[in-house]
C-alpha cells in the first residue's frame, strides 16, 4: 500500500484529464452536477491517497485508512459511514474486480468526498441517461451503489478507458464548536429537577473492594462520616438491584474499566437512596487499581448520564424527507428474511463498524446457561459453527456474555473469549444481546491488534447490539418455531416406518436413513446382544456412498463406545482421533518415512475417511425396557458441530428407534423358535418307494407360520408296506399345530405297533378328546400302501370325514377311491372300515385337504367336481407335474391371498421300467 497525506493545499485533479474522459452519472438528494464542478467548487484543505492490492487483506487495510485519516481530520461522526462504504467499494474492486484499488480522501469546508478506482476496462460502460440496475440485494456482490445511495449525500461513478471510479460525499453535522455532544435550547420547566444544591458523591474503592475514600457530598447524602465507612467494603452499602437468573453484581461492576447505571446506597439512617452511579476503574503510579465512583441521587442522573449516541439516521433525515430506520442503516436495507442471513450480515457490518479483523455472534439457549456460535466472520467459521459455551461456570466459560467487556490483550487474560482460542486475535470488545432483560446472545468484534478497543468502541457496539436484539430474536423464534414443526413431522414420520416393520436389519437400516442426511453426515448403529456381550457394529451410512467402506473399517478398528444409559447425547472423539491418526501414518508412508502402504489403500481414501469423520461425533444410547439394546452414533465432518435442537430430535428418535428395534428382537426370537417348534411337526423327509412316484405341496396360512392344521406324512411301516396320512385339524395357527403333532405322531407309533387302519384312527380319536377344552375335531385321510412285482400297487384306506382322494385312471376318468366316515375327535365310539383300492400301472391317487377344494373367488367355489375337472387334464403327468398343476389351478382361481391351510399328497404308479 502506498499513501501521500498532503493537509492545507488545493491537490491536483487525480482522475485522468484529455479526450479519454467518459460522462459522469451522479446520484444524490440535490440536482445532479458534474463531478468536476462539484470538487473544483470546494476548497480542499486536505487530501490523503492509498493504493491496495488484490487481495483479501487490502480490505480491511483500506478501512484503517479511511478511519484513521477522518479522526486524524477531526470528523468521527462520519467515520462509520464512510469506512462501511470503502470496505464495500474496495471489496469490489480487489475481490470481484480483481485489480488494485485507490483510495483518494479529499477535505473540503463543507464535507469529506472519497475516491474509489479500480483497473477493470472490460466494464461495461453503461449509456448516459441509461437507468442503473443495480441487481439484488442479497447476492454477495453489488451492494456498494445502493449503500451511497443510502448513506452518502452525493454519489457518482465516472468511467475511462482503464479505470472505473466511485465516488461518494459525505457532509458534516452541524454541531457547537468544540463539543463532545450537545442538546438543543429547552424551556426552563422542561429542564431535569434538583433538589436545591446538586451533591456529587466521590467514593474510591481499593482492589479488595473496600472503600478508601469518601468525600463532603457523600458525607451529606447518606450521612456517614468518612471514618465510619473507610475500610468497609461498598457491598455492606450497596442494594443492588440483582435480575433473575444472573450473577452479576456489584462486586463484578466494580472489576470492569467503566460501568455507569442505577442501585440504592443504605443511608445512616437506615433508609436505601436510589442513585445514579459512574464507576471509572484507574491505576495509580504504583500500578495499583482502584474504582472512582461518582454518585448522585437518582432523579438527578442527567449530572452524570452518558447521553445515547444515537446513529446518524436517528437525528436526521433522507433527501426526501423520510425518517429512516436505524436497523436499517445497520443491517443494510432490505433485511436478509432468513435467520442466518440477518446473523451473518450482522457480524460483517460490525466488522466494518470497528475496522475489526474477525467478528462473531452467539445466540443463547433458551435456558440461557450456554451459548452457541452462529455466525462469523474472519474466523475458521466451520470449525467454529454451532459450537457452545457454558455462560456461568465450568471448563470455557463465557464470563463476559452478559454485560460489555473490553479485553486489551487475551494473551494476557487466556480463555476469557472461549471461541477465539488458537486464531491470534489479541484484543476483543463483546456486548450483550437483550430483550426484555434477558439474555438472547452475545456480539463480539476483535483484532490481531492488542490495545484496538476501549470503552468508547463497547458504546457503540452496545447500541448496534440494542438495535438488533429484538430482530434477532424473533427471527430466531421463528427459526425455532419452523424446526419445530419440521421435528414434529419428521418424528411422526419416523413412527409410522418404524412401525411398519418387525425385521431387525430393516429396522436398522430404517434407522440410518432417517439420521443421514437430515440430522448427521454418518451415522453408525452398535447393538448389544445381552448384558454380557461386547457392542456390535450392526450397520453403518454415510450422505456419500463411496465413503461408507472406509467408514466402516475405521470403526471397526476402534473400541465401540461405552454402552452408558444415560439419556442424552455424549461427545465421543474416538473416531476423529482415529482417522487423524491413520490420515498422518498414510501421509508419512507416501513420504517415504514409514512403512510401505498397502496396495488396497490410497492416501486419498485415507484423507477423505478422515475427513468424513473429523468433526464432532456424538453417542446417544438406545434403551428400551430399561435395558441398553445399543447406541446410536452420529457424526460430522471435519470441524463441525451438532445444533442443540438437532440433537434433541436425535434424542427423541433414538427413543422410538430403541423401542422399534427391541420389538423387533423380540419378534424375531419368537419367531424363530415358532418356526424351530413347527418344522418339528413335520416329516423330516419322504420315504423312497420302489416304482412308486410321490409328491407333497404343503402352505400354511398366516405369516410366519410353517405348520397349521392341515398335515400329511408318509413313512415305512415295515418291510413292503408304508403309511400314508392327510388330514386337517380344525382352525389354522398354533393350536391347531399342537393337534397335528399329536396326530402324526400317534399314527406312527400305532401302525407300527401292527395295528390296522380302523384300530389306528380309532384310538387316535380317543387320544384326542383325552385333550379336553385343548382337544379339536380332525378330519382325516390315513392308508397303507404296498407296492406289488406286477408295477401295481395296493392300497387299504380309511376316509375319517376328509376330503375323499380321487383317482385319475389311464383313460383320463376320476372317480373318488373311498366312501366318507365319521372325522375324528367329535363321538367316542366310533366303527370305521377300511377300503382296499388297486392303483394300475399310469394310475395316479390325489389326496388334498380343504383348504384346496374350498377355495374361493367371491361366491364361486373350487369345490370337488372343480378339483376333479383339473384332475382330468393330468392323465401321463409325473406325481410331481400332477401337484404343481393342481396348485397353479388352485391359487389362480381367485386373486386373494389363501386363507386356509393347504396339503396336496399326490401318488402314481408308473408301472416296471424295461430295457
Amino acid at each position: 500500500m502506498t499513501t501521500g497525506l498532503h493537509p492545507g493545499e488545493a491537490p491536483q485533479d487525480p482522475r485522468p484529464t484529455g479526450n479519454h474522459a467518459l460522462p459522469t452519472q451522479e446520484r444524490g438528494g440535490h440536482a445532479a452536477v458534474h463531478a468536476d464542478n462539484r470538487t473544483r467548487s470546494s476548497v480542499i484543505t486536505a487530501r490523503a491517497a492509498a493504493s491496495f492490492e488484490p487481495v483479501g487483506r487490502s480490505v480491511a487495510t483500506a478501512r484503517s485508512f479511511v478511519r484513521d485519516t477522518l479522526q486524524g481530520w477531526g470528523f468521527a461522526d462520519i467515520v462509520d459511514d464512510a469506512v462501511v462504504l470503502t470496505s464495500e467499494l474496495v471489496t469490489n474492486a480487489v475481490v470481484h474486480a480483481g485489480t488494485s484499488a485507490d483510495v483518494l480522501c479529499l477535505r473540503s469546508d463543507d464535507g469529506v468526498r472519497i475516491e474509489v478506482a479500480d483497473h477493470y476496462p472490460e466494464r461495461e460502460i453503461p449509456l448516459q441517461g441509461a437507468a442503473i440496475d443495480m441487481g439484488s440485494p442479497d447476492r454477495e456482490g453489488g451492494r456498494g451503489l445502493q449503500l451511497c445511495a443510502a448513506l452518502a449525500g452525493r454519489w457518482g461513478v465516472e468511467y475511462t478507458p482503464t479505470h472505473k471510479q466511485v465516488w461518494f460525499q459525505l457532509e458534516l453535522p452541524e454541531r457547537a464548536v468544540g463539543t463532545r455532544a450537545a442538546g438543543p435550547a429547552l424551556p426552563a420547566h422542561l429542564l431535569p429537577l434538583a433538589d436545591g444544591r446538586v451533591r456529587v458523591a466521590v467514593v474510591q474503592i481499593d482492589r479488595t473492594g473496600a472503600i478508601n475514600a469518601w468525600n463532603e457530598d457523600a458525607e451529606e447524602l447518606f450521612g456517614y462520616a468518612a471514618e465510619q465507612v473507610t475500610g468497609k467494603p461498598l457491598t455492606d452499602l450497596a442494594a443492588w438491584p440483582h435480575t433473575p437468573g444472573t450473577s452479576t453484581g456489584i462486586v463484578e461492576a466494580l472489576q470492569l474499566s467503566r460501568w455507569e447505571g442505577s442501585y440504592g446506597i443504605r443511608c445512616a439512617d437506615g433508609r436505601v437512596t436510589p442513585v445514579y452511579a459512574s464507576h471509572l476503574r484507574v491505576r495509580d503510579t504504583s500500578g495499583e487499581p482502584s474504582t472512582v465512583c461518582l454518585l448522585v441521587r437518582d432523579h438527578e442522573r442527567a449530572v452524570l448520564q452518558t447521553p445515547l449516541r444515537l446513529a446518524a439516521a436517528d437525528s436526521g433525515t433522507t433527501a426526501e424527507g423520510q425518517t429512516t430506520d436505524p436497523f436499517e442503516i445497520f443491517i443494510g436495507s432490505p433485511a436478509p428474511d432468513d435467520l442466518d442471513g440477518l446473523l451473518q450480515r450482522t457480524v460483517e457490518r460490525a466488522r466494518d463498524m470497528l475496522d475489526a479483523d474477525s467478528a462473531f455472534l452467539l445466540l443463547a439457549t433458551d435456558d440461557e446457561t450456554e451459548l452457541e456460535v452462529r455466525a462469523s466472520t474472519g474466523l475458521p467459521s466451520a470449525r467454529q459453527r454451532f459450537a457452545r459455551v457454558p455462560v456461568e461456570a465450568g471448563p470455557g466459560r463465557y464470563g463476559s456474555a452478559r454485560m460489555p467487556a473490553v479485553h486489551e490483550d487475551l494473551t494476557v487474560v487466556p480463555g476469557a473469549v472461549p471461541l477465539l482460542g488458537g486464531t491470534g486475535m489479541r484484543s476483543v470488545v463483546t456486548v450483550p444481546l437483550k430483550v426484555e432483560g434477558r439474555l438472547t446472545g452475545s456480539l463480539g468484534v476483535a483484532a490481531e491488534a492488542p490495545g484496538r478497543y476501549s470503552n468508547e468502541e463497547a458504546l457503540r457496539l452496545q447500541f448496534a447490539a440494542d438495535r438488533i436484539a429484538l430482530a434477532v430474536e424473533s427471527a430466531r423464534l421463528g427459526e425455532l418455531e419452523r424446526l419445530r414443526r419440521g421435528s414434529l413431522s419428521f418424528l411422526v414420520e419416523a413412527s409410522d416406518l418404524l412401525a411398519g416393520t418387525l425385521d431387525r436389519d430393516q429396522t436398522l437400516a430404517l434407522m440410518a436413513q432417517m439420521t443421514v442426511p437430515t440430522l448427521a453426515t454418518w451415522c453408525a448403529v452398535y447393538t448389544i446382544a445381552d448384558q454380557s456381550s461386547e457392542p456390535y457394529l450392526s450397520y453403518v451410512l454415510h450422505e456419500d456412498e463411496d465413503r461408507i467402506d472406509g467408514l466402516k473399517a475405521l470403526l471397526s478398528k476402534i473400541a465401540p463406545p461405552d454402552p452408558v444409559p444415560t439419556p442424552g447425547a455424549r461427545v465421543w472423539s474416538a473416531p476423529a482421533a482415529a482417522a487423524h491418526e491413520a490420515a498422518l501414518r498414510t501421509s508419512m508412508r507416501s513420504l517415504g518415512l514409514g512403512e510401505p502402504a498397502s496396495a488396497s489403500t490410497g492416501i486419498g481414501t485415507t484423507l477423505a475417511t478422515a475427513s468424513a469423520v473429523g468433526g464432532e461425533t456424538v453417542v446417544l444410547p438406545l434403551v428400551a425396557r430399561n435395558r441398553v439394546i445399543g447406541m446410536l452414533t452420529l457424526g460430522k465432518p471435519s470441524d463441525e458441530h451438532f445444533r442443540q435442537e438437532i440433537l434433541e430430535l436425535a434424542e427423541d428418535l433414538s427413543r422410538r428407534a430403541a423401542l422399534a428395534l427391541d420389538n423387533a428382537r423380540l419378534y424375531s426370537e419368537r419367531t424363530a423358535i415358532s418356526q424351530s417348534l413347527q418344522r418339528s411337526l413335520l416329516p423330516p423327509e419322504l420315504p423312497h418307494i420302489e416304482n412308486v412316484e410321490v409328491e407333497v405341496i404343503y402352505r400354511a396360512a398366516g405369516e410366519g407360520n410353517e405348520v397349521g392344521g392341515d398335515f400329511y406324512d408318509l413313512f415305512p411301516i415295515r418291510d413292503g408296506a408304508y403309511g400314508f396320512a392327510i388330514g386337517d385339524v380344525c382352525g389354522t395357527g398354533p393350536e391347531a399345530a399342537a393337534v397335528t403333532g399329536l396326530a402324526r405322531h400317534a399314527l406312527r407309533l400305532l401302525a407300527r405297533e401292527g395295528y390296522g387302519g380302523p384300530a389306528v384312527l380309532e384310538r387316535l380319536n380317543s387320544a384326542i378328546l383325552d385333550e379336553g377344552a385343548r382337544s379339536r375335531f380332525l378330519t382325516l385321510l390315513y392308508g397303507e400302501l404296498w407296492p406289488q412285482e406286477d408295477g401295481s400297487a395296493i392300497l387299504k384306506v380309511v376316509c375319517a370325514g376328509h376330503p375323499l382322494p380321487l383317482r385319475l385312471r389311464q383313460d383320463g376318468t376320476v372317480e373318488p377311491a373311498a366312501e366318507p366316515q365319521p372325522l375324528l375327535g367329535v363321538m367316542e365310539d366310533l366303527e370305521l372300515y377300511e377300503q382296499t383300492v388297486t392303483l394300475d400301472p399310469g394310475d395316479v391317487l390325489l389326496c388334498v385337504t380343504d383348504g384346496v377344494t374350498e377355495r374361493r373367488e367371491g361366491t364361486r367355489m373350487l369345490g370337488d367336481d372343480g378339483l376333479a375337472d383339473v384332475l382330468t387334464t393330468c392323465t401321463g403327468l409325473t406325481a410331481g407335474a400332477v401337484a404343481a398343476r393342481i396348485m397353479r389351478a388352485v391359487e389362480r382361481f381367485a386373486s386373494d391371498a389363501p386363507s386356509d391351510d393347504m396339503a396336496i399328497l399326490a401318488m402314481r404308479v408308473p408301472g416296471l421300467q424295461t430295457d
